[in-house]
């Protein structure tokens, strides 16, 4: 965080001085209750009607304190804590952060998707981290609780900031963007997710376009033109640029030429009626979308193309995102064990049946979450692909996945299926099927510690070449 004085910050919140001084510095800043503590020069944001140990405070000297808390609850503040009283601790608390945002003229991504944001993100920081300095949302931790510390996590060292945002509710994008302010906003694809927050597949296609009103006035949206979900968002009211890409159609960064190979991608980016060789570690058509955006991103942040391309080259794709390795008896471990959602599992079953050709595939999908009252019908279309393909055996794990194995027999899957409750007594099975020309897929919930574990048991030390 850069320092801020406390007089400045007074004058900003337009707040009174209660008790303390004003002529230092907060080098912290954070919402009581809600982010932990950093230790001396701290910003605490306090609402009326929590409570906060006085004394405690004392250990952490100098301390600011703003509060919209009544002079009689104040007497017992002790002498070295400085407290700011405001008319409305939320009012100040968000007039705090957009004086923070504005004063770094620097380009902002918000990223935002069913699939790929996270990776489309980490490449973004990648390639941009070899010349920039560049502030990011640590992993997939995309929480709107979490935006407040990230956008703190620039400073006037900072060059450009990249941020993924979660979603689990209606308005949860748009009160990430007001904290972020972005001047580059990007939707990877959007598939059904989070029904039970957003109730519907229209109400969850409309909460992913919240990003559209968040981006900056003049600034740039990046789009999948392939997604037939996007196509739903109107654009009518935004003022700014419009950057498109696809692995299909003609597009501002269109590929070309897709093949798999060794270690990921290969392909021949468009791009202003140039065409450019192009490599992506990690393998699947969604990764050259992912790609692609990078790409689109960096390049609009003014870097020049054929350095972003040379930078994503090396890019180390994601652990448990489709990760290949050797496994127990020979065999070839797809670990996707990151998340799950059907549109996930149709590009995992896509790389599956492109690297798996002319092997023994075998496919263990867990319990799909967040899918309110659509749950029963998209295991039952997951379950219906699934028996289109070509598979040995489908393993389900979970009460909920059950009903993929169940529609699979239905719809006349023609390998075996086998339906666990729990991952209890399905490895001793696997293991017997495996050998060198099998290639097994785990796909499960992010929070499933027995899938990850499972995963991570069936795996070698050794990483699949």
């Amino acid at each position: 965080m850069e320092p801020l004085l406390v007089s400045r910050i007074r004058k900003i919140l337009r707040g009174d001085l209660h008790c303390g001084t004003e002529d230092w510095y907060i080098k912290h800043a954070i919402v009581h209750n809600r982010q932990e503590l950093k230790g001396k020069n701290s910003l605490i944001f306090l609402n009326k009607r929590e409570s906060i140990h006085w004394g405690f405070l004392e250990k952490v000297s100098p301390c600011l304190v703003v509060t919209d808390k009544p002079v009689e609850e104040l007497r017992s503040v002790r002498q070295n804590t400085t407290v700011i009283r405001v008319k409305s601790m939320l009012q100040a608390y968000w007039k705090f952060m957009d004086y923070y945002r504005n004063l770094f003229d620097i380009p902002v991504v918000a990223i935002t998707g069913t699939c790929g944001k996270t990776t489309t993100k980490e490449m973004i920081k990648y390639i941009l981290s070899q010349t920039y300095s560049v502030q990011a949302t640590e992993s997939s931790k995309n929480e709107p609780r979490l935006s407040f510390p990230y956008l703190l996590g620039i400073d006037k060292n900072t060059d450009m900031a990249v941020f993924e945002t979660g979603l689990g509710n209606t308005g949860n994008i748009k009160h990430q963007c007001l904290i972020y302010q972005p001047t580059i906003g990007i939707i990877t694809n959007i598939g059904a997710h989070h029904l039970d927050g957003c109730k519907t597949l229209e109400g969850y296609i409309q909460a992913k376009g919240e990003m559209v009103e968040g981006v900056k006035p003049n600034g740039t949206l990046i789009l999948n033109a392939d997604d037939e979900n996007i196509k739903k968002i109107s654009l009518d009211r935004f003022r700014g640029k419009v950057i498109y890409f696809s692995t299909k159609i003609s597009s501002d960064f269109k590929a070309d030429r897709i093949l798999f190979a060794k270690g990921g991608m290969e392909f021949t980016l468009v791009y202003n009626r140039t065409r450019y060789p192009v490599f992506v570690p990690g393998y699947g058509e969604h990764q050259v979308s992912n790609a692609l955006a990078a790409i689109a991103a960096v390049t609009e942040m003014g870097m020049e193309i054929k350095e972003a391309i040379k930078g994503l080259a090396t890019f180390k794709n994601m652990q448990r995102h489709l990760e290949v390795t050797k496994g127990i008896k020979g065999s070839t471990i797809i670990d996707d064990t990151w998340t799950i959602n059907p549109l996930s599992i149709e590009a995992a079953l896509n790389v599956m049946d492109e690297i798996g050709m002319g092997r023994k595939k075998i496919l263990l999908l867990g319990d799909i979450n967040r899918l309110g009252s659509y749950e029963k019908e998209y295991h039952q279309k997951i379950g219906k692909i699934v028996a289109e393909r070509s598979y040995d055996t489908l393993f389900t794990i979970g009460i909920k996945a059950e009903e993929i194995g169940q529609q699979a027999i239905r719809s006349g899957f023609k390998g075996n299926v086998h339906m666990f409750p729990a991952v209890d007594g399905l490895k001793e099975l696997l293991v017997k099927k495996l050998d060198a020309n099998t290639m097994v897929l785990i796909k499960g919930p992010m929070k499933s510690r027995s899938m990850i574990d499972l995963a991570s048991s069936l795996k070698l030390n050794e990483q699949h070449e």
